[in-house]
């Protein structure tokens, strides 16, 4: 099953907004996570790494749209798998 989440062209700021906050629901998940009184230290490290990774990934799209796109062309998709 997949499903569009995004999926056209956005003013630079917008695709910037876009980006931000479904990143920051992905971070905002792994901190959750990471507050849970039952995680353990490997957990916590990784979902650490993680958001670390998310923090970058957003800081350099931010830096390629800033200096370079009027518009941005956004596609992203959701693919799901059932997995035993």
């Amino acid at each position: 099953m997949n499903t569009s989440i995004l999926k056209g062209v956005y003013s630079s700021q917008e695709a910037e907004d876009l980006l931000t906050q479904m990143i920051q629901v992905k971070i905002k998940f792994h901190e959750n996570k990471i507050n849970n009184i039952h995680a353990n230290e490997e957990d916590i490290k990784m979902r650490e790494n993680c958001i670390k990774q998310l923090q970058k990934e957003l800081y350099d799209f931010r830096q390629h749209i800033q200096k370079q796109a009027y518009k941005v062309k956004l596609n992203t998709e959701i693919n799901i798998e059932l997995v035993n």
